[in-house]
């Protein structure tokens, strides 16, 4: 549904992935993101602004609001005659989010399906090249891209055998600072003892807890930088 946003960024990532980044994944994923944050800045610093401004004027808005309780047709022209007064807009928080969120779906989607957007592969060649996966801790159905690359990358008899459809050029060096970025760091956790699992996985685990605590911490700083409504006596 988003493919006319994420196949350019697809482009971008493997330009970045064939170029500056060295050929390693985890590098061309560093500098794609900052380069797609920085070009949502100025919205995400509308959105903060917004908000900010609407928690300065929220008492006001509830005082109005208290006001004409009710009369409410008085009450919705009070309003947006406050709006217009302080130059604001009802929907200004919002639309710097909603104009984001297509972009960070997309960047996401690219990420976890190289194959895809990177190496342009049809849905048809990705599931073909799945089920030539055996089954086992390589094979994740939610993750066919991500899922080819590691066990291909690994196993370089089965890419001989892929009549075509996968290419040594097709593969993306996950490699980065030891960690497979082609594994899945649920296979650490929901099988332990499986004698499958390599110990040079479990740094994954560290993937998904460090996107948790960013994304807290990103939460308390909007929250912090957003000033509170007064509380009355």
């Amino acid at each position: 549904m988003l493919d006319f946003i994420a196949i350019p960024l697809g482009h971008i990532l493997k330009f970045i992935y064939d170029t500056i980044a060295f050929e390693n994944y985890g590098s061309a994923i560093i500098l794609f993101t900052v380069a797609v944050k920085s070009l949502l800045l100025p919205l995400a610093m509308k959105q903060s602004h917004s908000a900010a401004r609407m928690g300065e004027l929220r008492p006001r808005l509830q005082e109005i609001q208290k006001k004409y309780q009710d009369e409410p047709e008085k009450m919705n022209r009070e309003v947006m005659e406050f709006y217009r007064e302080n130059k604001l807009s009802p929907a200004g928080g919002c639309l710097p989010l909603l104009l984001q969120m297509p972009i960070l779906f997309s960047l996401y989607y690219v990420i976890s399906q190289p194959l895809k957007y990177m190496a342009g592969k049809s849905a048809a060649a990705i599931s073909q090249l799945y089920q030539m996966i055996p089954q086992g801790p390589d094979r994740i159905s939610n993750m066919q891209d991500l899922s080819i690359l590691s066990y291909f990358s690994s196993h370089a008899e089965a890419l001989k055998q892929t009549g075509g459809l996968l290419k040594q050029e097709d593969l993306l060096n996950m490699n980065f600072f030891g960690i497979n970025l082609g594994a899945i760091p649920a296979h650490v956790f929901t099988t332990p003892f499986n004698a499958f699992i390599q110990i040079h996985n479990l740094p994954l685990l560290a993937i998904p807890a460090l996107s948790a605590l960013t994304a807290y911490l990103s939460m308390k700083y909007s929250m912090k930088a957003s000033p509170q409504p007064s509380q009355e006596e």
